[in-house]
């Protein structure tokens, strides 16, 4: 049992410290934004995550965890202190670390005894040598501390599964003393732990999500084959995730990613290899794949209805991923910005998303449910793969919808059913029924 505090309580910090607060840990988490905070004593949660409501509602309860505006009660009441602030994307890609160094000034300021700071947000490598360096020059006296580097590889919708029965728990350290008590902290967890150096592990993340973000735009390069040639995605697919070198997750074909992890991580590790003197070209065509595939899904929406404007387009979903209200580099953002500059009337509907896509789109419908998301549409799109669009009454869609056509960017319904039902169907990258 550790006494912890979360410095920055948005997703990652809300995520990590609920889950210390139920392996048993003391936990305090603060943040800035007393709204917030507020909302949070409350039992309440301003983001949506499969689970974690009810965590934080139990820990409330035992008194294992507790929120805070105040830094200075977070640094004074815990031995353990992550740093999980914002590290949005600058105008030139790099990572913004203002936050960053703001908490590790404000550490520097309140500590009174030994402290672990452990840099748990995503950040450009070295940027716990800058941790280590600002509070050396704030600092008031001589206590210790150490700072270390703990990359979380938390995936929306199933982030309480992922930090409970993680791959693998990465370590970056140059200190015996801080690298045991991190390891203590998560031994009740079963999970391989790496011990690294400092740099590696600021490293492993970003290379981590690069990695996953060109197997995303590989099999959507392979998509647009498919589609000239008439093969089917999911059937490539499948034969290349069997190879145990390549595996099949993270190739499934589609809109291309989103959110605001692989986005912002791409361009922070293009941006770190330029500041370095290399041109990581390879990312580069990743990042160009993702945005083109969006472009691809519009050209075949053209394609198949012939003139947008004036016409009635329902969508089915609009966060980024299932599991998730996240709208940060949503797909249907895009999609819907060219589709109303044609001229289309949009229909949407998403399970957890409509609150915050309200405040960013405008001059659209936001219907109840798919099912008036259908009424008088000239075509329906599937935006976002959540499971209760694969369990619609598709007699009854096709009932509603003025024209039986279903252009599907997820890849995510059966085109021989739907085709059997009278359905026009299309994909990407499916070799059936595309233009």
């Amino acid at each position: 049992m550790k006494k912890v505090s979360i410095i920055g309580s948005g997703y990652v910090g809300l995520v990590t410290g609920a889950c210390l607060a139920e392996l048993g840990n003391f936990v305090i988490c603060a943040d800035n934004d007393t709204k917030k905070i507020n909302v949070l004593k409350k039992g309440l949660i301003p983001i949506y995550e499969p689970g974690l409501e009810k965590l934080v509602r139990r820990n409330l309860k035992k008194k294992k965890l507790s929120f805070t505006s105040s830094i200075k009660e977070a640094v004074d009441k815990s031995e353990i202190i992550f740093i999980a602030v914002g590290t949005p994307s600058l105008e030139n890609g790099e990572a913004d670390l203002t936050g960053i160094e703001n908490v590790a000034r404000h550490i520097a300021l309140y500590m009174k005894g030994y402290r672990l700071i452990v840099e748990k947000s995503t950040v450009p490598v070295e940027t716990c040598e800058w941790i280590k360096r600002t509070i050396l020059t704030y600092i008031k006296n001589k206590t210790e501390f150490d700072v270390v580097s703990n990359p979380e590889f938390l995936r929306e919708g199933s982030a309480i599964h992922d930090f409970m029965h993680p791959d693998r728990i990465v370590i970056g350290t140059e200190s015996k003393r801080a690298g045991d008590i991190l390891a203590s902290l998560y031994k009740p967890i079963n999970a391989p732990v790496l011990l690294t150096n400092i740099k590696s592990a600021e490293l492993i993340k970003h290379a981590s999500n690069a990695f996953l973000a060109t197997k995303i735009s590989f099999i959507n390069a392979v998509a647009r084959i498919c589609d000239k040639v008439g093969a089917d995605v999911k059937e490539v697919a499948e034969g290349l995730g069997l190879d145990k070198r390549i595996g099949r997750a993270f190739l499934d074909a589609g809109l291309g990613y989103g959110g605001s992890c692989f986005p912002k991580d791409l361009d922070a590790f293009i941006n770190i290899a330029h500041k370095i003197g290399y041109n990581f070209e390879l990312l580069k065509m990743v990042r160009k794949i993702n945005q083109e595939q969006r472009e691809f899904f519009l050209h075949k929406i053209k394609s198949t209805l012939w003139i947008i404007k004036e016409k009635t387009i329902g969508i089915l979903g609009l966060s980024f991923k299932p599991d998730t209200d996240d709208m940060r580099n949503a797909p249907s953002l895009d999609i819907i910005d060219a589709l109303r500059n044609e001229g289309a009337y949009i229909k949407v509907y998403d399970p957890q998303a409509m609150k915050k896509a309200r405040e960013l789109l405008r001059g659209v419908t936001f219907c109840k449910n798919p099912y008036d998301v259908c009424k008088s549409a000239d075509c329906l799109l599937l935006v976002t793969e959540w499971d209760e669009f694969r369990a619609l009454d598709f007699y009854k869609v096709k009932k509603l919808l003025n024209r039986p056509l279903i252009i599907d960017g997820r890849n995510m319904l059966n085109p021989a059913l739907l085709k059997d039902i009278g359905f026009v169907y299309i994909g990407i990258g499916r070799g059936i029924g595309d233009v």
